[in-house]
C-alpha cells in the first residue's frame, strides 16, 4: 500500500510539473531554433559580404594596375617611394585590407586636437618579447605582443573578452590626452565585435571587474553593424550607478571593414569635457562627461567572435592643457610635444595639424611677434646626424607655417640643438618622447 501510495504521488507531482517541463523544452527548443536561425543568417550575410568583398578586391585591383600603368607613364619606378605609398602593404598577422596612403596636413584640417605638455606614460611593448603578454599589463581574459607584416611597432593583440588593463598608469589628470592606435583583423565582424575604452573610478576594489559607478566609456564598433552594435557609444554612469547618457552615433565606426583596418584613437579630457576623434574626424564632445569629486582610470575592453581579434599600439599619455598663447606671448616661451616627426626624418606627421594650427593662430592674432623656431631630438644615434636631424625638423616646421597657415616666413627663425640640451633623462621611449620635441623662442 505504502508503495502504491508513493507511486500515486510521484505520478501526480510530475504530471502537476509535466507543463512546466514542456514548456521549458518548448520555450529550449525555441531558442534553439532562433540562435540556429540567427546564426545561418549571419553565416549567409558573410558569405555575401565576401563575395562583394571579393569583387570590390577586383575592381580595385584594376585601379591599382591602372594608375601603375600612369605612373610608368610618368616615369615613377614601381619600387619608388611614391608607388609603395600609392599601393601600401597589409599585415599578415590579421588586419586585412588596402593599407591607408600617407596623408597630407591638409587631409587633417578639421583635426583640431592638441596632445598635452608633458607626456606621462608611453608604451611600445618594446620591453616584451613577442607572443608573450606584456609584463607592465593585467587582464582576465588573454594576449599577446604581436608584429604585423607592413606595420612598423609592436602591437598588443586582444585574444579573447576582458579588460586589459595598463597597471603603470596611475590616476588620470582633469587635463590629459590619450592616443593609440588600433587595428583589427579582416574577420572583425560587425556580427559581434567591439573595442572599448574605459575610464572607471579609482576606489573600485578590483579594476579587472570594476563596477559601474562615475564611469564613462567610449564604445566602437566596425562599420555596418545593426543597431546599436554599429555605432560609437558615449556611456556616462553616474556616482550611484545610474546612467547619465547613452548615445549613440551610427555614422562614425571605428574602422571600414575590408577597407582601412587601421585607426588612430585620441581622446582629450579638459576636466568635465570629453572629446573623442578617429583618424582626422572628431566624433564627440561632450562638455560634462567626467563627473567632479571622481579620480579616473583608464581601461580598454575588448572581445569578439572567434577569429574577431583588436590590436592596439603606441599607447601615449599626456598631461596638461594646451595653454599656447599665454607660454608664448607673455612667457616668451613654448615647448610643445605635439609637433612629430617620422622616424629619422624630417617629415611632419599630419596628426600634428591640431598643434601646427593652435600656433599659427597665436602668430597670427600677433603679428608683430618674431620666433626662433629650435628642434630637439633624444639620444638615439650619432650626436652629428642628431644636430643636423633638429636643424632640418625646425625649417620643416617654419615651411609648414608659411605654406599651410600664411605665417610670414620673415617673422621665423630656426636652429637647432639635436640631442645636446634634453628635457630629462633618455632612459627608456617615455624620456626619449620627453626629449624629441620643438620650441618657439620669443625674439
Amino acid at each position: 500500500m505504502e508503495k502504491l501510495v508513493l507511486r500515486i504521488a510521484t505520478t501526480g507531482l510530475f504530471l502537476f510539473f509535466l507543463p512546466v517541463i514542456l514548456n521549458a523544452q518548448f520555450d529550449l527548443q525555441e531558442r534553439l531554433e532562433r540562435k540556429a536561425k540567427e546564426r545561418l543568417e549571419r553565416k549567409a550575410d558573410q558569405t555575401i559580404d565576401k563575395g562583394f568583398d571579393k569583387a570590390e578586391e577586383g575592381v580595385d585591383k584594376g585601379t591599382r594596375e591602372a594608375t601603375k600603368g600612369k605612373d610608368k607613364e610618368a616615369g615613377t619606378a614601381e619600387g619608388s617611394p611614391e608607388a609603395a605609398s600609392e599601393e601600401g602593404t597589409s599585415g599578415s598577422t590579421a588586419p586585412a585590407g588596402a593599407a591607408v596612403a600617407p596623408r597630407s596636413l591638409k587631409a587633417y584640417s578639421k583635426f583640431d586636437f592638441v596632445p598635452g605638455e608633458q607626456i606621462i606614460a608611453l608604451e611600445d611593448f618594446t620591453q616584451d618579447a613577442v607572443g608573450d603578454f606584456p609584463a607592465r599589463w593585467n587582464t582576465n581574459s588573454s594576449g599577446e605582443v604581436v608584429t604585423i607584416e607592413g606595420r612598423e611597432g609592436r602591437w598588443l593583440k586582444f585574444n579573447g573578452e576582458g579588460i586589459f588593463y595598463p597597471e603603470f598608469l596611475g590616476v588620470l589628470p582633469e587635463n590629459c590626452t590619450i592616443e593609440f592606435e588600433v587595428a583589427t583583423s579582416e574577420e572583425f565582424s560587425y556580427y559581434c565585435a567591439f573595442l572599448t575604452t574605459a575610464f572607471v573610478a579609482d576606489d573600485n576594489t578590483n579594476l579587472l571587474r570594476p563596477e559601474k559607478h562615475g564611469c564613462v566609456e567610449v564604445s566602437v564598433h566596425p562599420q555596418g553593424a545593426g543597431g546599436s552594435q554599429g555605432n560609437t557609444r558615449v556611456e556616462v554612469t553616474g556616482v550611484d550607478r545610474q546612467t547619465i547618457m547613452n548615445n549613440d552615433k551610427g555614422q562614425m565606426q571605428l574602422v571600414h571593414r575590408g577597407i582601412a583596418p587601421f585607426a588612430k584613437v585620441s581622446i582629450w579630457r579638459q576636466k568635465a569635457r570629453l572629446r573623442v576623434y578617429l583618424n582626422e574626424e572628431k566624433v564627440w564632445d561632450i562638455p560634462r562627461a567626467f563627473q567632479p569629486g571622481i579620480n579616473y582610470r583608464f581601461l580598454l575592453e575588448g572581445g569578439g567572435c572567434e577569429g574577431s581579434t583588436a590590436y592596439m599600439k603606441d599607447l601615449r599619455v599626456a598631461a596638461g592643457a594646451p595653454d599656447t598663447r599665454n607660454k608664448l606671448i607673455t612667457e616668451g616661451r613654448l615647448v610643445t610635444r605635439g609637433i612629430l616627426f617620422d622616424s629619422g626624418s624630417d617629415r611632419i606627421k599630419p596628426e600634428s595639424y591640431g598643434t601646427l594650427k593652435d600656433i599659427a593662430t597665436v602668430l597670427t592674432e600677433n603679428a608683430t611677434v618674431r620666433v626662433r623656431i629650435i628642434g630637439h631630438t633624444d639620444s638615439d644615434g650619432d650626436e652629428a646626424a642628431n644636430l643636423e636631424l633638429s636643424k632640418r625638423r625646425a625649417a620643416a616646421v617654419r615651411e609648414a607655417l608659411i605654406k599651410e597657415f600664411a605665417v610670414d616666413g620673415g617673422r621665423l627663425e630656426t636652429d637647432g640643438k639635436g640631442e645636446g640640451n634634453p628635457a630629462g633623462p633618455n632612459d627608456g621611449p617615455q624620456g626619449k618622447a620627453n626629449n624629441r620635441r620643438v620650441e618657439f623662442v620669443k625674439l
